[in-house]
């Protein structure tokens, strides 16, 4: 049972956000930014950000081009431009925000292999070049096939290499604890443990119903106006959405003496991913052989997926080389029919800003922008 003083001054918010990943964080930053006096609470229902924001590589992406080519199979030169300034824009905001230094980001380079059965890709490799220049400055891609004697890798396997001149690299740690920092800083209220169960709406305030176990009761928080960034998790609350949970298995091994490997690498349209942390190799990907099994939510391993990435570092990334394996981890990413987040009110007083396709560090921050100002419009 809740005291009177608890009452009075711990559950009546301006705004609630639910999420503590880099979407709700950016979020509740950006409102603060527009609302310096107003009372904002974000709620996380794990201890850490739950989900993919401190479980991910720390890539700054921008698109492979066998990535960008698989995107326009499906989607007009229009809209897969316009996904990139997405990612260009969320990037731009998060080193702004964040400081370049305080989140480790480094522009060491961004390295996608080819293999035999991508070789057309080298085909449009000019026209990705002139349909990017106007929104980079710059090429997107150049040829790098020399790094393929100098990083080590398999020449049997990798036929060429490709470098992305607009990607870099950051410690998703050091961005997640920034973004803590400054949330708690600017006067945001965190509360970690606190696993929403339902939401309810009346006509000028919203009802955000926790579970408290201690007490054996429902603990009933309000806001004006409730932003939802929970990504996979959107459903459980909001359901029949677009959204799909998609899990991303990673490993890293133990530090491995004389490592050349330096950057961020691609392969295969993205779905593989790997880079050189501290002198280990940190590895991931292959949701593509397995689709079905990795439409989850469950933090477990698939061990098919697993074995595929040892495979690939022996053979592929490490050949003649000695590693070891130190541990690994899952994700859980969100996806839909397509790539675009999203980012709309669903109510008068509830907003979305989910999905993020995978790209969670590339457009989080500009997600929570737009969010945050879609929020002020209808204030």
């Amino acid at each position: 049972m809740l005291s009177y003083w608890e009452k009075q001054s711990f559950l009546q918010y301006d705004h609630i956000i639910i999420g503590a990943g880099i979407v709700g964080l950016s979020t509740a930053l950006s409102i603060r930014e527009r609302r310096p006096h107003d009372t904002i609470l974000v709620l996380e229902r794990g201890i850490l950000p739950t989900g993919a924001s401190t479980k991910n590589a720390g890539f700054a992406c921008i698109g492979s081009l066998t990535e960008i080519l698989d995107d326009l199979k499906t989607m007009n030169e229009h809209d897969v431009l316009r996904l990139i300034e997405y990612r260009i824009k969320g990037l731009a905001k998060l080193r702004q925000r964040l400081g370049e230094e305080e989140i480790g980001y480094a522009e060491n380079g961004s390295y996608e292999l080819i293999s035999e059965h991508e070789l057309m890709a080298l085909d449009e490799f000019y026209h990705i070049n002139d349909l990017l220049r106007p929104l980079l400055g710059q090429d997107a891609f150049s040829r790098a096939d020399h790094k393929i004697k100098e990083f080590g890798f398999n020449k049997g396997l990798v036929k060429h290499v490709l470098q992305n001149n607009s990607e870099g690299e950051l410690d998703a740690g050091k961005m997640m604890k920034r973004l803590i920092k400054l949330s708690i800083e600017s006067g945001i209220e965190i509360k970690t443990g606190a696993e929403v169960v339902r939401i309810l709406e009346d006509v000028n305030e919203v009802k955000v119903f926790l579970e408290h176990k201690h007490l054996g009761q429902h603990i009933t928080f309000s806001c004006r106006q409730l932003a939802v960034c929970t990504n996979a998790y959107t459903n459980q609350l909001v359901p029949g959405l677009d959204i799909h949970p998609g899990r991303g298995q990673v490993l890293i091994t133990r530090p491995i003496p004389g490592l050349n490997i330096k950057g961020i690498f691609h392969f295969d349209k993205g779905y593989y991913y790997f880079r050189e942390v501290d002198g280990r190799i940190l590895f991931g990907g292959g949701r593509n052989m397995d689709f079905g099994r990795e439409q989850t939510e469950t933090f477990s391993f698939n061990e098919l997926i697993l074995a595929d990435l040892l495979e690939k570092l022996n053979t592929l990334i490490l050949p003649d080389t000695h590693f070891e394996v130190d541990y690994a981890w899952t994700g859980i990413m969100a996806f839909g029919s397509d790539k675009f987040p999203v980012v709309m009110p669903h109510s008068k007083n509830i907003f979305l800003g989910v999905r993020m396709g995978g790209m969670g560090i590339a457009i989080g921050s500009e997600v929570g922008e737009r969010l945050a100002l879609m929020m002020m419009a209808s204030d």
